[in-house]
């Protein structure tokens, strides 16, 4: 396992981190299997935990506290908030009130008195960027937070955030946490350029593209009900755009084969090739599924398999532009983009 510094915290994580995301209800995980998946994590020398409150509506965060229980000290822990939790309006967002009071609940789901990393799982157009920072602050000094970061933000609002952190004089946030794959590539154009200048670290989230790279999704082959179901858009392949990247996929699958590699260890090591990225999060939902994705720990890529990857997935390129996680307001909202 190699380790890099998470952004200018001194905070060494290594470059795979274990994202608990299929812990509970999401992807049917249950207890026995996600302490089996921590621990093989952590004997493979993964010591970054990444979960969030809305994760099966808190469920996640209960199985990560009871897998981790007895060795706390041993990993840097992350959860996030500001989904939303249930349909009351004040449980979501990033407000003081609601971020002071659901931390204090990821403590208690998680069983711990603090987490390593506590990030804003989306910006929250609703609330001031003071008020958030502010209270992140306060929850800082209140020893509940060691660190505090961002996830899905656009760059023009990380840039604002640390405007207005510095404009305040409040903590800032040192992580962002971005969709990025070889298929999904726009990051490369905008958000990492800006978390490079303001020395934030980065760890990225679906680097197998919700398993498009996973070997799980190729042409002639039937796609599980499983993986399906929940988003069928996403792999319907009558949608060019999805038919675009099973394209990608059988071009890659040839590159990975001529380098000795799985698909897998060819997906990941594309992300954690790029110097500004400092770890991809991989979310298992078997142990075989873990033992898969650890086999490209140490993989590194040569520069011919990188120039490869790029005649096929050009730098700054999203294969799938409209399934994003992200849509800035003003393309949502009619009233902001007309007289």
């Amino acid at each position: 396992m190699q380790y890099r510094t998470l952004g200018r915290t001194g905070v060494q994580v290594s470059t795979l981190a274990l994202g608990a995301m299929n812990f509970g209800p999401i992807g049917r995980t249950d207890q026995n299997e996600a302490t089996a998946i921590v621990d093989a994590a952590l004997e493979a020398g993964i010591n970054l935990v990444d979960t969030a409150d809305m994760y099966g509506q808190g469920e996640s965060e209960e199985l990560v506290g009871k897998a981790i229980a007895g060795r706390r000290d041993d990993l840097v822990l992350a959860t996030k908030a500001t989904l939303p939790m249930g349909e009351e309006r004040n449980h979501r967002g990033s407000s003081r009130r609601w971020l002071v009071t659901e931390l204090d609940n990821s403590l208690r789901r998680l069983g711990v008195d603090h987490v390593d990393l506590y990030q804003m799982h989306r910006w929250d157009p609703t609330t001031s960027d003071e008020e958030t920072l502010s209270a992140l602050t306060d929850l800082q000094r209140a020893g509940k937070i060691r660190y505090f970061g961002s996830s899905g933000f656009p760059a023009y609002r990380i840039v604002q955030a640390q405007w207005a952190a510095r404009e305040h004089h409040l903590s800032r946030y040192v992580t962002e946490q971005p969709g990025y794959s070889i298929l999904q590539r726009a990051i490369e154009s905008d958000v990492l350029p800006v978390t490079a200048e303001y020395g934030l670290g980065v760890l990225v989230w679906s680097p197998l593209a919700s398993g498009w790279l996973s070997g799980a999704v190729r042409a002639g082959q039937e796609i599980s009900t499983n993986r399906s179901a929940a988003r069928p858009e996403w792999f319907d392949l009558s949608i060019p755009s999805n038919q675009v990247r099973l394209d990608a996929v059988e071009q890659l699958v040839k590159v990975a084969e001529e380098a000795g590699l799985t698909l897998i260890q060819l997906a990941l090591g594309f992300v954690t090739a790029h110097p500004g990225v400092t770890s991809a999060i991989i979310g298992p939902r078997t142990v075989d599924h873990l033992h898969s994705q650890l086999a490209a720990a140490d993989t590194v890529l040569t520069a011919d398999v990188l120039d490869a990857i790029d005649a096929i997935v050009a730098p700054g390129i999203d294969l799938a532009p409209e399934q994003k996680f992200y849509t800035p307001p003003a393309l949502l909202d009619p009233s902001l983009r007309r007289r």
